[in-house]
């Protein structure tokens, strides 16, 4: 809960006392932010002038505090600092729109709707493929997966599994066997991977 004057925050804060800013907020932030919204029609501005203001104020009194606050209020200082971050603001978005009509235009994007319409494709006949391939014993799949979809040697993949290679060919043959036409489509998609 704020307490004490205006004038005793001010000579609280000029002493280095950051509370006493916490306190000014508190009773002037709404105010500031009313302010800043009527300079700028945006709320989101305005509560960055909000933050600017304070901020500001905060430095300014840590680097050369002014001097006594000879109003009752310090109110109108803090709108008189919101008025200069609100200018400040609008030079910046005026030097990023100049900055904008100098870029040069970008070069038009291709249509992307082939590129789409295959990767639906792919996902829906890998879909497919999982499907058959999640019926497969998990070391039957993992070797399919390491020899066919990721091109290891039968001898890599033995190695990777700690299995003998003739292992890693029985697996593969049991695979060819229970799904013959499966090597066939996942050989299809090898160049989905």
């Amino acid at each position: 809960m704020a307490t004490g004057s205006d004038r005793d925050l001010w000579e609280r804060l000029r002493v280095g006392d950051h509370f006493a800013l916490g306190e000014l907020f508190d009773r002037y932030a709404d105010d500031v932010r009313a302010f800043a919204f009527r300079r700028t029609a945006s709320w989101s501005t305005a509560d960055d002038v909000v933050q600017a203001t304070f901020l500001s104020t905060w430095r300014r009194f840590q680097r050369n505090p002014p001097g006594p606050l000879t109003s009752p209020s310090a109110r109108g200082w803090l709108l008189v600092v919101a008025g200069n971050e609100c200018r400040a603001l609008a030079r910046t978005a005026a030097r990023l729109r100049n900055l904008l009509t100098r870029l040069p235009d970008p070069a038009p994007d291709d249509d992307h709707a082939p590129d789409v319409a295959r990767r639906l494709d792919d996902e829906r006949r890998m879909s497919a493929i999982r499907r058959a391939v999640a019926e497969l014993p998990r070391h039957e799949r993992e070797t399919l997966e390491l020899v066919v979809w990721s091109g290891l040697t039968t001898a890599e993949a033995a190695d990777a599994l700690g299995v003998p290679v003739g292992t890693v060919k029985a697996r593969l043959h049991r695979t060819r066997r229970r799904f013959p036409d499966l090597l066939s489509r996942v050989a299809l998609t090898e160049e989905l991977s």
